[in-house]
């Protein structure tokens, strides 16, 4: 069991196709793993944003043939590349009919109405893809309730088929709050059996719920950080699946995301005005000052700028940030935020730039070398995220010399310490309550450390460069729950 084959499969993978932190594991780890000697395979689904050309993406000889349950048989087909910097292979399900639109999972914020049929789709074709191939994984990793419908085939459809005999599963959690719910009509294209339309199983209030039949049928569930693992249990965190995890909870385990250091570190980041490191800081100075040109503010050297990069989603703490701008534009400060979403909030902080045009910059939409720029011209970086499964920004930004200004959740409690002026401990600004005035608070304590504890600050900053949470850590985490999986199977498959 030295070397083992492991398919992961996910909706959304960097750089291919990325709405989400989800595209950014599913483009690292399989890296990871593969540098630690395993064999791993990539699907993912052939969005019409996956450029061919640039990607150099080869088809795959034939047809793929896939069982849509009572909706008959549909046919795809297969393209391959490989993950930058890697031999991994990554293999794109092409289906025009589900795939070749303009949007993932949605258009306009309008998600689609056949995400049910598109995803099961996807999933079943992930296994006869593995079958295609005469690839054997050990075990299957699934990821959200795109591909939680894995676990389920695995333990219905694929029961007997020897090619699967001792295939485990991982079902990944990278936000509980999105769940694949759909009418019961989702069970024609699953082909499962009505049998698993219970409320054991699939079924929740007459309807299909795809990631509670993956959280049910998964040999393990794991949340992308160990606060998070903990916080799912819980009314406030467990979107109406606490109970079911709590039932659960043998089997859940907690893996904290890390991160492409060769992506992002300002000593080879080739994106920022000049890069940078701990035994120099100058290059941020040179990129504080490109970062304020970038959004025409004053050219200050003094000033502290607070980057944001986020969704524009309630998740984010967009609500508690707009209750608190008002407040904190009466501090001494500049703010720059890169951001789309909801509507209601690019409108108010496009206003809000618009009032303080010497304060306040924002770009709506997103643009990946200006996430860059911010990180490196920041002074701090605020995330008020209501709750946040990893998140990434905020590790981002300790490599960068950027301090997180964060509320205590999930992965952002994980991986920021809260300064300590007892002895110039920490690594960011912690609060802890879901309010503008804890929020507004925090922000005022930080920027007060910029100003007034300047020594104190550049502690903090020589403490968060000096962390790191590199993938082969969390890589090495997967591989050890990849085996007690593989354990388990086969001392199931031993019973039968």
């Amino acid at each position: 069991m030295d070397k083992l084959n492991i398919l992961i499969v996910a909706s959304e993978v960097v750089p291919f196709a990325k709405s989400g932190g989800l595209a950014d594991v599913a483009g690292a780890l399989p890296k990871a793993l593969r540098a630690l000697g395993h064999d791993v395979r990539v699907v993912m689904p052939r969005y019409y944003v996956v450029d061919k050309q640039k990607y150099a993406l080869k088809p795959l000889e034939g047809s793929l043939g896939v069982p849509m349950g009572s909706l008959g048989e549909e046919w795809g087909s297969v393209l391959q590349s490989v993950l930058p910097q890697s031999d991994v292979p990554v293999y794109f399900i092409e289906h025009e009919g589900f795939f070749g639109r303009p949007g993932l999972y949605d258009e306009e914020g309008k998600g689609y109405e056949d995400n049910d049929r598109r995803f099961i789709f996807f999933s079943k074709a992930a296994m006869q893809l593995a079958k295609k191939l005469r690839f054997r994984p050990d075990v299957i990793h699934a990821n959200d309730w795109h591909t939680a419908a894995l676990p389920v085939l695995l333990n219905t459809t694929y029961a007997f088929d020897p090619d699967f005999a001792y295939t485990g599963s991982l079902l990944s959690i990278h936000n509980l709050e999105h769940q694949g719910r759909f009418p019961k009509s989702a069970m024609d294209a699953l082909g499962i059996g009505w049998e698993h339309f219970n409320v054991n199983e699939l079924e929740e209030y007459d309807g299909v719920n795809l990631l509670k039949g993956g959280i049910v049928h998964a040999d393990a569930i794991n949340a992308v950080s160990k606060k998070y693992a903990q916080e799912i249990r819980t009314r406030e965190f467990g979107w109406g699946f606490e109970e079911l995890i709590e039932q659960k909870a043998y089997k859940l385990h907690g893996i904290l995301n890390g991160v492409d250091y060769e992506e992002w570190s300002p000593a080879v980041d080739s994106l920022i005005a000049q890069q940078f490191d701990i035994d120099d800081l100058s290059g941020k100075a040179v990129c504080k000052k490109a970062l304020q040109q970038r959004f025409t503010l004053p050219q200050r050297s003094d000033v502290p700028v607070i980057g944001l990069v986020s969704r524009l989603a309630e998740q984010k703490g967009i609500g508690l940030l707009a209750e608190a701008i008002w407040k904190i534009m009466e501090l001494d400060v500049q703010i720059v935020l890169l951001g789309a979403g909801e509507k209601w909030a690019e409108h108010f902080f496009s206003d809000v730039a618009s009032k303080y045009p010497e304060k306040f910059g924002v770009y709506i939409g997103y643009e990946n070398a200006l996430s860059h720029q911010i990180e490196a011209g920041s002074g701090l970086f605020l995330m008020p995220s209501l709750f946040e499964p990893c998140g990434l920004n905020q590790i981002y930004s300790l490599r960068y010399g950027t301090l997180p200004i964060v509320r205590a959740t999930g992965g952002l409690d994980d991986t920021i310490e809260n300064y300590n002026a007892k002895d110039k401990s920490g690594t960011g600004f912690k609060f802890y309550d879901a309010t503008s005035q804890a929020l507004t608070a925090t922000v005022k304590w930080a920027v007060h450390t910029w100003y007034e504890e300047k020594d104190d600050f550049e502690q903090l900053r020589d403490n968060a460069m000096r962390q790191r949470f590199d993938w082969k850590v969390a890589a090495e985490e997967y591989v050890s729950l990849y085996r007690s999986i593989i354990r388990g199977r086969r001392k199931q498959e031993e019973q039968i």
